[in-house]
């Protein structure tokens, strides 16, 4: 057998093998995985290996998918509101503009590399280093369950203002002018239906993730047709699609294959050259700019009416540089503005900002509360429509997590005391439908203390009914609700045994694994419709 034809490159394997090594380790002591791909390509580097055409055309495909994946994500209402657009594009300006008076004053005193950056370059580096990373918010925010939270969708939103500020660099970039007749690409709207109902019709298996593999691509090369950044046609044929549960369910699906891809860009990274120790200095300067950034969200979106405790878990979620803060140097790189030495810089100094963030993000509150009298300051006095206090009226039990299971709860539980039953779910898109079928949902995240600083539970609540997915977040739910000294019953479900244990050792009153009750409901349920008695199982065993 000609292995040739299955093999691409003997070194394409083994290269992805001392990354899994890499990025397992980090994963193994708390830090993303992303990091150990790039160790791994500076390592890669040092003895001497080199990128493979497969690995370029890898990561080439995985930055198409990402920018893909961010359209299926985009909801173009949310990005009007203020306190995104408003704090994306201010901070995205100071910090630029911050960054390269601090970069040029910095070259002034001689040190090696930052001396040789002038104006224009300075404010690339600034423009470069002003984003904040889509993929580490994202992992961090699905790991604690909170992506659909208030602060990330906040979180989520300015990202998406970065990532479409960078598509816009990336296309005036390519240093070609769109043809004449690119404008006939809006033609591409009026297909949005028929595409979505092709996308219904592919089910929920390998057809699905193939189509999704098609539009991407697709977009790119129709976009490059017409002279413009082929990532540009796949953010647009992403946007296309969005605010659809399909589109949803493709952006999951891809989830994996995109993280997969980008391996081999972060890889290609680090092995586009070795960090010198003046390089390591330098990404280490850039590090501690990393402060300044953050500050400067908290401080633009408590300006924005976002509250304290909002503002500050958003800015730890975006206190790291961005993966788009690479693409944009290779660019300058490529097209000779900059020394390929600042790609380098800029890969160590991401590297250095996730693992800083990974740690900030692990108790994310806890700066905050040690400094909460003082940040709590500058806190504006009006709140957002999101942020007014809640009203629970006569509820006696509330749902916490309206998704399937907190629905079949909240539905349960209203046949037995009518009106007596609230829901509560971080998710704004889910409400309006709720409250369509006659279900009384609020907004809210049982898991972040600003929930609780609007609203009353001691009052009439009795009963408290977790139907939270993510086990992270409920226990920081209940460490919540104790702490606002609730004394009534709390119910809450696990989908495997170590969490089960978990809850019954905190005390809840009432804890389940989901699944075994899942299969106790179904054998009840069927018993009932097929009117099985105890006597007929016994009469047929």
């Amino acid at each position: 057998m000609d292995f040739s034809l299955i093999a691409i490159d003997y070194r394409d394997s083994l290269w992805l093998s001392i990354a899994f090594i890499a990025g397992f380790a980090l994963y193994r002591v708390g830090l993303p995985p992303l990091v150990g791909f790039l160790v791994a390509g500076f390592a890669l580097n040092f003895l001497g290996a080199e990128s493979t055409h497969f690995l370029t055309e890898l990561a080439d495909f995985g930055v198409t998918l990402l920018l893909f994946s961010i359209g299926l994500k985009l909801k173009v209402s949310s990005l009007f509101k203020p306190e995104i657009w408003g704090v994306a594009t201010m901070h995205m300006l100071v910090t630029t503009c911050t960054i390269a008076a601090i970069t040029l004053g910095i070259g002034a005193t001689g040190i090696a590399l930052f001396s040789e950056l002038d104006l224009t370059t300075a404010l690339l580096v600034g423009f470069a280093l002003s984003f904040s990373s889509t993929v580490f918010a994202v992992k961090t925010l699905e790991s604690i369950g909170q992506m659909g939270s208030r602060y990330g969708r906040i979180a989520i939103g300015i990202l998406i203002m970065q990532d479409i500020v960078a598509v816009a660099f990336l296309a005036a970039s390519s240093g070609m002018l769109p043809s004449p007749w690119a404008f006939a690409l809006l033609a591409l709207i009026p297909m949005r239906k028929p595409i979505l109902m092709l996308l219904n019709k592919t089910g929920h298996g390998e057809l699905m993730i193939l189509f999704g593999f098609v539009l991407a691509l697709g977009g790119a090369q129709l976009f490059e047709m017409f002279n413009l950044k082929g990532d540009l046609g796949a953010l647009f044929m992403g946007a296309l699609l969005a605010g659809n549960v399909r589109s949803a369910e493709l952006a999951k699906s891809l989830f994996g294959f995109k993280e997969l891809f980008l391996v081999a860009f972060f890889l290609s990274i680090g092995l586009s050259g070795i960090p010198t120790l003046e390089i390591f200095i330098a990404a280490c300067i850039l590090l501690l700019l990393i402060p300044l950034k953050t500050l400067l969200f908290y401080l633009l979106l408590t300006r924005f009416r976002v509250t304290a405790v909002q503002s500050n878990r958003t800015s730890m979620v975006l206190a790291n540089y961005s993966e788009f803060g690479l693409i944009v140097e290779a660019i300058a790189v490529s097209n000779g503005w900059i020394s390929n030495d600042w790609i380098l810089v800029i890969a160590v100094a991401l590297s250095l900002s996730f693992a800083l963030s990974a740690a900030l993000n692990t108790q994310p509150s806890f700066l905050f509360e040690r400094y909460f009298s003082w940040l709590r300051r500058f806190e504006k006095p009006e709140r957002l429509p999101e942020d007014e206090p809640i009203d629970l009226g006569n509820a006696s039990i509330l749902v916490f997590g309206m998704g399937r299971v907190g629905t079949g709860v909240y539905d349960a539980m209203e046949e037995r005391l009518p009106g007596q039953v609230i829901g509560v779910d971080y998710d704004e898109a889910k409400i309006p439908e709720h409250r369509k079928l006659g279900r009384n949902v609020v907004s809210g995240n049982a898991s972040t203390p600003d929930f609780w600083d609007r609203v009353r539970i001691e009052n009439n609540i009795e009963y408290v009914m977790l139907a939270i997915p993510e086990h992270k977040a409920q226990l920081d739910a209940i460490a919540l609700i104790n702490k606002h000294g609730f004394e009534g019953k709390i119910a809450a479900h696990a989908r495997y045994p170590d969490e089960l244990e978990k809850l019954k050792e905190i005390g809840v009153d009432a804890a389940f694994n989901i699944y075994a009750e899942a299969g106790s409901g179904f054998a009840n349920h069927a018993a009932e419709v097929f009117n099985l008695q105890e006597t007929d199982a016994v009469k047929h065993s």
